[in-house]
């Protein structure tokens, strides 16, 4: 990419996308474009037609989505699987009709199997039954895998794949019921703190061990290799993440030291757990000269301190 090549990001204002925007532009990009829902509806195909051929982007990342926690994932999951269906196929295939000369799609760790083998390769994909609290999001995002590696097979495009682990960070969603366990824990936690909770109620037993990624690790990942390198030099898709994991439990005792709650965490078994473990083997991405810089308590000091100005300061 050359600093005044057009680059579509879509979702620009998404946990995602957002870090990617900021990394473009810290990196030189000057010709970044983006519509907000609002100006473009990604699930509409005559609409998205209509921008490609009016925008004529060059390179495409695509980081929207619909996402959320399990009980977003359990509850709507029919708007997952219909919305990111749509959005992907639009938006890929309107980039193969278009010319686009690279594309970046993001996917999710959730594509993985329930019990896949732990840390998690990119060969383990369909390998056995999904997560069923996320099954639908899973299968719209694996279907968006495929579409990217059979126009490159089919037509030779250069349409990339990669798969984040949790993310996190500055811009993230902190709705209790639809957001992802960090964010969640960092609200709920803040909230016991500032009215004087004596406890906080965590969902679930705090065994299920996650990863975690900080938003502008992934946006400056996504960045390289849209910068070093092709489809064809990452196979069908690649990991992102940073290779180490933590217990729920662990994660929940960090995030009240950061935010200075002193109460009693209680973890609430009768809620559902997700899959035990999602930890990501990332030898690929590092084989390519890339690894992971921010700390994790680095990163959740630096999600709340977003937290509390942008979301707790405003409310």
């Amino acid at each position: 990419m050359k600093p005044d090549s057009k680059i579509y990001v879509a979702g620009h204002r998404g946990l995602a996308g957002s870090a990617i925007a900021r990394r473009l532009t810290a990196g030189g990009y000057s010709n970044i474009v983006h519509r907000t829902h609002a100006e473009l509806d990604l699930t509409d195909q005559k609409k998205v037609k209509v921008f490609f051929e009016s925008e004529k982007p060059e390179y495409v990342i695509l980081a929207a989505g619909k996402v959320g926690g399990i009980y977003a994932n359990n509850t709507y999951r029919a708007e997952f699987i219909y919305q990111n269906l749509m959005m992907e196929c639009n938006v890929i295939h309107a980039s193969f009709e278009h010319g686009v000369q690279k594309l970046l799609f993001l996917g999710s760790s959730c594509i993985y199997p329930k019990h896949a083998p732990q840390p998690m390769k990119e060969e383990h994909l369909l390998s056995g039954v999904l997560e069923p609290t996320n099954e639908p999001y899973a299968i719209a995002k694996i279907a968006g895998i495929k579409m990217c590696a059979s126009y490159n097979r089919q037509y030779g495009s250069n349409f990339m794949s990669v798969m984040p682990t949790n993310l996190y960070g500055p811009g993230d969603n902190y709705d209790l019921e639809n957001s992802h366990v960090l964010p969640a824990l960092i609200r709920k936690i803040h909230e016991a703190k500032t009215q004087g909770a004596k406890e906080v109620i965590v969902w679930g037993s705090g065994a299920p061990k996650r990863e975690f990624l900080y938003s502008d690790d992934l946006a400056d990942a996504c960045v390289f290799l849209m910068e070093k390198y092709n489809a064809s030099d990452v196979g069908e898709f690649v990991n992102i993440g940073v290779g180490r994991e933590i217990t729920i439990r662990e994660l929940a005792e960090l995030v009240a030291d950061v935010v200075g709650f002193r109460g009693v965490l209680v973890f609430d078994g009768s809620k559902p757990d997700g899959s035990p473990r999602k930890l990501l083997d990332v030898s690929r991405l590092q084989a390519l000269g890339w690894q992971a810089k921010t700390g994790f308590r680095e990163g959740i000091t630096k999600a709340y301190s977003d937290f509390l100005q942008n979301v707790a300061k405003v409310a």
